[in-house]
């Protein structure tokens, strides 16, 4: 079983836009957090059916971090 870290923003409609980090352009949207999920799952379950490649190195998501200009 591998893991996968999904990062999640909301867009200026009020959309959740879930995007796998590693998994390039596998993303989906809802309105909320568990109909996201489980969209999320499918995505990567149909990503993983169409990419026979994924590299197993390890992309480790350290944190956000603010930069005011």
């Amino acid at each position: 079983m591998k893991e996968f870290t999904v990062l999640i923003e909301k867009d200026k409609d009020g959309w959740l836009v879930g995007k796998v980090i590693g998994l390039p352009g596998c993303q989906t949207q809802a309105k909320g957090v568990d109909e996201l999920m489980k969209r999320i799952k499918e995505a990567i379950e149909g990503y993983l059916d169409v990419k026979e490649d994924i590299p197993d190195e390890k992309i480790e998501f350290i944190g956000i971090q603010k930069v005011a200009l």
